[in-house]
């Protein structure tokens, strides 16, 4: 019989040296909730709006902190796990600005996600608890040093996406920390996935409340505190051909107190955080017992960025043909947003049967030109 210092484990440790189905299946389930975001919302799945991005970056923090790990391990130098990180950046970096030239109906992260990955190099050999902590501060300040960004570099690129408002790497910075935190953990473990529940349970349930009950009592008290100032009540008209910070418009302070979908606000994430950590460790727990339910979303997981880009791509494609399909209520139709998540999962796994998705391809060749294998 096992000593009481043994837990019990999850994954069985034959099996430890293979990606986790779980996060496979989580990111995938957030891929999934992008497309059923953009193409068939409608009241019963308008959760999806919001979370679905931060479960994403929730899952790369993980990712980025196994991945260091798993180098680490194996006796790879430092070098190469801080090149394959700059590589990895400027592909994706890359991918994001042609998405954007496409001019689609979407917000895009990619070049925020892309400065996230080079941002937390200085972060890869701290402790879980360091982690957490950083997060939790970052919960606090993010928010509001965002909305500065939002009004001083708004019209910047580089600038722009590292700090400049709702969809900037400082605005995901705290989740994606949290990720990197969690992916220190051992996640094999049974115990670990019981800690995600509870302390998901624990973010989401008072937050909520107060974003319910409280946030739009406070909100009302603020506005009407803000426009006692003249440059709120009636604001001026910004030259946008005047020099810097001439320019830039006044800082949106009352975004503090929203809790909208890819809003940056503190709320928003911590709603989103807790419901994600509930969400992992469910995965967790089901991972050795029924594989078979999650099979179907990690095949999506393991082309999540192809997947993400094909939304833009889609779009595209269709509005250059006269096809409009954002302005098609699918959300509408009887079943039209199962319909959807079903078309999602057949053309991830499709793509999930080629040895990598083909963007997941591309980057690792791109990521070889860099470092020595």
């Amino acid at each position: 019989m096992s000593d009481n210092k043994t837990e019990l484990n999850i994954i069985p440790r034959k099996q430890r040296s293979k990606r986790l189905l779980a996060l496979d299946a989580a990111r995938g389930l957030a891929v999934v909730g992008m497309f059923v975001q953009h193409f068939a919302l409608n009241q019963i799945n308008s959760f999806v709006s919001g979370n679905t991005m931060i479960l994403f970056i929730l899952c790369s923090g993980i990712s980025y902190s196994i991945m260091s790990q798993s180098m680490k391990e194996h006796g790879i130098e430092p070098t190469t796990f801080r090149s394959r990180v700059l590589a990895r950046s400027v592909f994706i970096d890359f991918v994001g600005y042609l998405i954007l030239m496409l001019n689609g109906p979407f917000g895009m992260v990619l070049s925020a996600y892309a400065m996230l990955f080079i941002l937390s190099l200085a972060l890869v050999h701290y402790s879980a608890r360091t982690l957490i902590i950083l997060s939790g501060v970052l919960f606090l300040v993010s928010p509001p040093l965002m909305l500065i960004g939002l009004s001083l570099f708004a019209d910047t690129a580089l600038l722009g996406d590292i700090a400049g408002g709702p969809l900037s790497a400082l605005a995901w910075a705290p989740v994606f920390i949290a990720g990197m935190a969690i992916g220190k953990m051992d996640l094999y473990k049974f115990k670990t996935a019981i800690k995600f529940v509870v302390t998901g349970l624990t973010i989401l349930i008072p937050f909520k409340l107060i974003a319910i009950f409280l946030l739009p009592g406070l909100r009302q008290k603020f506005e009407n505190w803000l426009v006692q100032f003249p440059a709120y009540e009636n604001p001026p008209m910004v030259d946008q051909y005047a020099i810097w910070p001439l320019n830039t418009q006044p800082i949106q302070w009352q975004m503090l107190f929203l809790d909208s979908p890819q809003s940056g606000a503190a709320f928003e994430l911590l709603i989103g955080l807790g419901g994600t950590l509930i969400l992992l460790g469910l995965l967790l727990l089901i991972e050795n017992k029924l594989k078979v339910v999650l099979r179907p979303f990690a095949a999506a997981g393991r082309v999540a960025l192809t997947l993400y880009v094909a939304q833009f791509v889609l779009v595209w494609g269709t509005t250059l043909i006269g096809v409009d399909i954002t302005s098609i209520d699918i959300g509408a139709i009887p079943f039209g947003d199962i319909m959807v998540v079903l078309f999602t999962l057949l053309i991830g796994w499709l793509l999930a049967k080629l040895p990598n998705g083909p963007l997941e391809s591309a980057i690792r060749r791109f990521e070889g030109l860099f470092y020595k294998k």
